[in-house]
């Protein structure tokens, strides 16, 4: 939804209780429908166990190799098919309802994504080429609507998600970019015929399925996909207990790695209204149910230095299927999206059936782990503060690998200055305590001072008080906290009054 628009209403009079019905969505040009399987069933295995579709592959099963990439279809707010890269082995069948689903297969061999692979001998073993050519054949179809060449580093932003351990990559980018050089001669995916074959079923009643045992014994969920906020809330009120299922990129990895099982499953992806972006009264709402693709995109409209956070936040299936009230609500230290947000002043808008309330996003978080959210109660949006002509924000994430990794370190630095003084200050940092938290004492030692070196060194004494990290897997204590002072450096270096770094001398492509 634009920005402009105001988020998606619906009246309670209207939702009826959701009737049991088969799974429906567009797979090979056809309607397919499912029944009789357990809820948790992943699209990988169904496609590849049950279709025998084959091409799909199993690496990691967990979402990180891309290698069991698919396509997922769906209408957007104009009536226009969007395709979107999404890791099959996360994702649950129910969640296709109501989509279109095109896997390598659907390719047939004459994809000019395909053919550039064979020409720019961008496969060796081979094991990981499909996946990487579904990836691809998503940005050609990006690039065909909008009618624009795909650069290379838009390719290798799209590709982050696909490991390869053969090529280098190097000739996989060179085929992406033979292949995307002519965006109108590109094939579309999206045609009229499925367009109107997706608008069909949108007259389907919300998706409902019982709990059931399949013939070879795996049990699975109940499940439901409401359709309005309204619905969720009444849903959420009766089973408080039910697990909330966003974008399955979380909770995929509890099924495939911790083995869970789930009584009920509530998905969201289905109620438009959480989907909504919008500006109102000073502020970015983004519904807690909008992509972390297109949520991070509206926030780094207004908020640019947020825009390379945005492109490390996992890769771009992730993004795709992930929700930023997911990441919110998990209430992991680690998350890429607290710190920022907490350091903007972000407030949740939380729901408890027909009760609403506010509360800023750093009371939100009572320990690892832990959350403010009452029996019942759910993230409903987010609402970001629009910059102010004074401010100043820096987005920082530190981690082994550039992209696709979780973080050691971020933080979200942000700077309100009344001419040379600093009138506000929120400094916040994931990675440093057993939740996301703001850096008060740092903050302190800025707030009122003129914005000068010695300035930015009190704070990063002062940042030695606010945190004792810890020492994991990911880094040691004594590196997280070296690191935390020295962005505090950066953050001065980048903003001083007096000659402040370029760009250019600061990130690799900028030099480039």
């Amino acid at each position: 939804m634009p920005e402009s628009a105001a988020p998606a209403t619906s009246s309670p009079a209207d939702e009826q209780a959701a009737a049991a019905r088969p799974i429906r969505f567009v797979h090979r040009g056809a309607l397919r429908e499912l029944s009789g399987l357990p809820a948790t069933t992943t699209l990988l295995g169904w496609l590849r166990e049950q279709q025998r579709l084959t091409g799909t592959k199993e690496g990691c099963n967990e979402g990180d190799c891309g290698a069991c990439t698919v396509l997922l279809g769906e209408l957007d707010a104009e009536g226009d098919v969007r395709f979107k890269p999404v890791n099959s082995c996360i994702q649950w069948l129910p969640t296709l309802d109501g989509k279109a689903l095109l896997t390598v297969e659907d390719l047939g061999g004459s994809h000019p994504v395909q053919q550039a692979m064979v020409a720019c001998h961008g496969a060796q073993c081979g094991f990981c080429t499909p996946g990487i050519v579904m990836s691809l054949a998503g940005t050609a179809e990006r690039c065909a609507a909008a009618g624009l060449a795909a650069t290379r580093a838009q390719l290798a932003d799209d590709l982050s998600g696909n490991l390869c351990r053969c090529t280098g990559y190097r000739p996989i980018l060179d085929a992406g970019e033979q292949a995307l050089a002519s965006p109108a001669a590109l094939p579309r995916l999206a045609t009229p015929a499925l367009a109107a074959q997706l608008r069909a079923l949108q007259a389907d009643a919300p998706l409902q399925l019982p709990a059931c045992t399949a013939p070879d014994g795996a049990t699975g969920p109940a499940f439901h996909a409401p359709r309005s906020v309204a619905q969720l809330a009444a849903l959420r009120q009766q089973h408080p207990q039910a697990t909330l299922l966003a974008g399955c990129t979380d909770i995929g990895l509890w099924l495939n790695k911790q083995l869970r099982r789930f009584e009920h499953v509530i998905s969201l992806g289905a109620v438009a209204g959480l989907q909504a972006i919008h500006v109102a009264d000073g502020a970015l709402h983004i519904g807690a149910g909008a992509s972390l693709q297109a949520a991070w995109a509206a926030l780094a409209r207004h908020w640019p230095a947020t825009t390379e956070m945005g492109r490390r936040f996992a890769s771009r299936p992730v993004r795709e299927a992930g929700t930023l009230g997911g990441n919110i609500a998990n209430g992991s230290p680690i998350g890429d999206g607290a710190p920022v947000l907490m350091a903007l002043g972000a407030t949740l808008h939380l729901r408890l059936g027909t009760a609403t309330r506010s509360l800023p996003l750093e009371a939100f978080y009572l320990g690892y782990m832990r959350h403010a959210l009452q029996p019942g109660e759910f993230i409903e949006a987010i609402a970001v503060p629009l910059p102010q002509p004074a401010d100043t924000l820096r987005a920082w994430k530190l981690s082994k690998r550039f992209d696709c990794d979780i973080s050691a370190l971020a933080c979200g630095l942000h700077l309100r200055l009344q001419g040379d003084t600093v009138a506000e200050a929120r400094f916040a940092f994931g990675g440093l305590a057993a939740t996301v938290a703001r850096a008060r004492q740092a903050e302190a030692a800025v707030i009122g001072q003129p914005w000068t070196a010695a300035t930015a060194r009190a704070a990063m004494a002062a940042l030695a008080h606010d945190f004792q990290p810890l020492s994991d897997l990911r880094a040691s204590a004594a590196h997280r906290q070296r690191t935390a002072a020295n962005l505090m450096w950066r953050l001065w270096l980048e903003t001083r009054p007096v000659d402040p770094l370029p760009a250019s001398a600061t990130t690799v492509w900028e030099a480039a």
